[in-house]
């Protein structure tokens, strides 16, 4: 299996992006996030894809690691005051209980899922013929992937707003694993933010699609320059 997945890994990358994809469509359109439905779903992809990696013994090489030089990125809690970023607005409680452990539950899946996916599988796939177009493709190709939301019934403005920013946050996570080696801390604040978005009081706005980009890239440039490949 190993050995497939050497030859064939740009094949698995867009395999899993597809399939990725489709099944959060088909999921949002008839069950939504806050299913039960959504948690089995992506926890089989989970244990599926965590199988995958170490069955092909490549489970440092996808950055399932500690990282190296916390110091130097500040110990990430940049990441921990960014992902706080759904609750500017103020915090509701209208979901239900059960809603509310199944949208977590299920994001905690999702966070996993997208960044080995888009920073693990696609990113590690480019790096080795060109690190630039790697980071760059990773970036935009996670922040358009939003737009199937269109197809899930959201607004367009929105949506919009949100794609820009995923890129940024897309650009900012896709530096913190290249730098530091290790994808747990993506992994980690993208499950923090997605779960907190249950909790937030209110849409997106165009200001603070804004300052989340400004955010964003501050830290990106501070890691840029702070830390140097060697």
């Amino acid at each position: 299996m190993e050995k497939i997945l050497k030859k064939h890994e740009t094949l698995f990358a867009i395999a899993l992006i597809i399939i990725y994809v489709v099944a959060n469509s088909y999921i949002m359109q008839n069950f939504g996030y806050t299913s039960y439905q959504s948690v089995i779903v992506n926890t089989i992809m989970s244990v599926l894809i965590i199988a995958l990696i170490i069955s092909t013994k490549r489970v440092k090489y996808y950055g399932i690691t500690k990282a190296e030089n916390p110091r130097k990125f500040l110990y990430f809690i940049p990441l921990i005051i960014i992902s706080l970023f759904n609750l500017r607005n103020g915090i509701h409680f209208n979901n239900t209980p059960n809603e509310i452990v199944f949208h977590i539950l299920t994001m905690i899946n999702v966070g996993f899922l997208e960044e080995i996916i888009f920073r693990g599988f696609l990113f590690k796939m480019m790096e080795k013929n060109n690190v630039k177009k790697a980071i760059i493709v990773s970036s935009i190709t996670f922040g358009i992937g939003h737009i199937v939301n269109l197809l899930n019934g959201a607004d367009l403005l929105p949506t919009i707003l949100q794609i820009c920013y995923a890129i940024a946050i897309g650009y900012m996570l896709v530096m913190v694993f290249y730098k530091s080696k290790s994808i747990i801390p993506c992994i980690v604040f993208h499950g923090i933010f997605n779960a907190l978005s249950i909790f937030s009081n209110g849409n997106s706005q165009t200001w603070s699609s804004i300052l989340l980009i400004v955010l964003c890239l501050g830290y990106t440039i501070y890691i840029n320059r702070k830390i140097k490949e060697k």
